[in-house]
């Protein structure tokens, strides 16, 4: 049995062949783990997703629906969006639920770190559970055109089971915050 910690790749070249502010794409020749020559090819993102699941008191959640350019189609999800490699995730979120809610929080807690498709990116997603909430006013980029439902907590977490809700980090966040309302930890 081989060591789970030793890197069974060896890469032989790599080639950056993509890269914009937000992602770059290289392609690398390798000797994979069967000892045979190949190609792999990855994609570095420059921000970390960010996820917020903002909660009310009376266990109301907050989803944003956008039409998804890569998906092309509509999708609901909780707030999210990207923060730049080395600044504090936890201002990201801030700044996201606000941009795309217009809701301030006052109690932030981390709930989830994952990795988002890590057999081809190293794409790192972190969720925060926003609780104590207050509205403001909204404040989308321009790039963004939102559609904002306070939809019930239980609800939610029908449609993630259902599949209507299919976005990761919105999965993930719903399922997690569903495991922490069982245990009585929230």
């Amino acid at each position: 049995m081989h060591n789970p910690q030793e890197n069974p790749w060896k890469i032989t070249s790599e080639k950056l062949i993509y890269n914009n502010p937000w992602i770059s794409v290289t392609e690398y020749q390798v000797i994979n783990p069967s000892s045979n020559p190949g190609i792999y090819g990855t994609v570095h993102f420059k921000n970390v997703a960010i996820g917020v699941i903002p909660l009310d008191d009376d266990l109301n959640t907050y989803l944003v629906g956008q039409f998804r350019f890569a998906l092309n189609q509509y999708s609901w999800e909780i707030p999210e969006g990207g923060g730049p490699e080395g600044t504090d995730p936890l201002e990201s979120a801030k700044r996201e639920l606000l941009e795309e809610t217009g809701l301030k929080a006052t109690q932030w807690t981390e709930i989830q770190r994952m990795h988002l498709s890590n057999s081809v990116s190293d794409e790192l997603s972190i969720i925060y559970l926003a609780r104590g909430l207050t509205q403001f006013e909204a404040e989308p980029e321009d790039t963004e055109q939102l559609i904002m439902h306070k939809v019930p907590f239980a609800e939610v977490y029908r449609m993630v089971c259902d599949g209507e809700i299919t976005d990761s980090v919105t999965v993930a966040a719903v399922l997690k915050v569903q495991l922490l309302l069982l245990e009585n930890r929230l």
